[in-house]
């Protein structure tokens, strides 16, 4: 693959990854067409192992066109394939910062983005009035009303895996609330949470803010009030074609900024114990994922993909070298963050 293949791939506008995905290539200035996921059509490319979006299009070794998804590795991937404007720090300290930062993206703030999006009447009915008209825009009322309750009713019933319920509303509206407080005072110093360009963190955050802070009215209505700079950041971020990044615009690795640090506290205060619970789970064959989180009970099921993302994690810091891999190690002791290397 070079930089001048148009690259297809199969997404959805409500898809945070798909919008992560878009703004990465984008900025990279990675030409690609974008097939707006239809029910059930996959016309002349082959179908995924697992129907999960985005859907990337890619030559495999042999050479044949093969459906992948999985954001982070595709990123990795494009980072062999496709040189210049990387979204990967070259220091090695500030790399597994950013892949920490990515990955807390992907899977906690989405908790977020789900709860906030199915937990509350008016995002219940704004998103299950719009969503499945992306995938069929020309549908007939009664169809339209039918797919509004099935689609609610569906994801709904998914919020057990990301592990909003009554009991657990406060603790992920509190995390969400310290999020945007953080990323508010540091966008007072720095475009991006590793300097002035943006590293695949940013790309992995912004995806669930297309739909935190400017789809879901709830949410929506709280980060415009509470992190006006966070709601402009994200239109921003949707195209970064125009950003020429430098070397020098990532942070030294020496003066972490304090709210990058403030951020990992926070990682470590929720993402850390939920992630190593479920671990926990998958590992002793348990059905309930179990963790306390600010003296308060968290439960959820347990969900197999994001034990490979502490494993993942894991090997990541274990590549590093050992001069950095002591300044992550003070870093992630100093936070919390700490546990998550076992």
């Amino acid at each position: 693959m070079n930089s001048s293949s148009i690259i297809p791939l199969k997404g959805a506008p409500g898809s945070p990854y798909t919008r992560k995905m878009i703004a990465v290539m984008r900025y990279r200035r990675m030409p690609s067409r974008l097939i707006i996921s239809q029910r059930g059509d996959h016309g002349v490319f082959p179908k995924p192992k697992v129907e999960l979006l985005p859907t990337f299009y890619l030559p495999n070794a042999q050479g044949q066109i093969e459906a992948v998804t999985d954001s982070t590795p595709i990123i990795r991937r494009f980072e062999r394939e496709v040189q210049g404007r990387s979204v990967i720090p070259t220091d090695p300290a500030l790399r597994f910062v950013d892949e920490l930062i990515e990955d807390y993206g992907d899977e906690w703030i989405t908790k977020a983005m789900f709860h906030y999006r199915w937990h509350y009447q008016q995002d219940i009915d704004k998103a299950g009035s719009i969503l499945p008209l992306w995938r069929g825009i020309t549908a007939a009322p009664a169809q339209v009303a039918d797919m509004k309750q099935a689609f609610a009713e569906r994801q709904i019933h998914r919020l057990r895996y990301v592990g909003s319920s009554p009991a657990t509303a406060g603790l992920i509206e509190d995390s969400y609330q310290r999020f945007l407080e953080i990323f508010e005072r540091h966008l007072h110093q720095q475009p991006f949470w590793l300097g002035a360009r943006p590293g695949s963190g940013d790309f992995a955050i912004y995806g669930q803010l297309t739909q935190l802070a400017h789809f879901d009215p709830t949410p929506a209505a709280l980060t415009l009030s509470k992190a006006p700079r966070v709601h402009a950041w994200v239109y921003l971020v949707d195209d970064l074609s125009g950003l020429e990044p430098s070397e020098a615009g990532w942070v030294d690795a020496g003066a972490l900024p304090l709210t990058v640090i403030d951020l990992l506290r926070e990682i470590g205060r929720v993402y850390v114990p939920v992630m190593l619970a479920n671990l926990k789970a998958l590992q002793e064959g348990l059905t309930e994922v179990r963790a306390d989180l600010e003296g308060q009970p968290w439960t959820q099921q347990p969900f197999p993909y994001q034990g490979k993302c502490v494993q993942w994690l894991r090997e990541s810091f274990s590549a590093l070298p050992k001069q950095d891999a002591a300044r992550v190690r003070e870093w992630l002791d100093a936070t919390g963050c700490l546990p998550l290397l076992g």
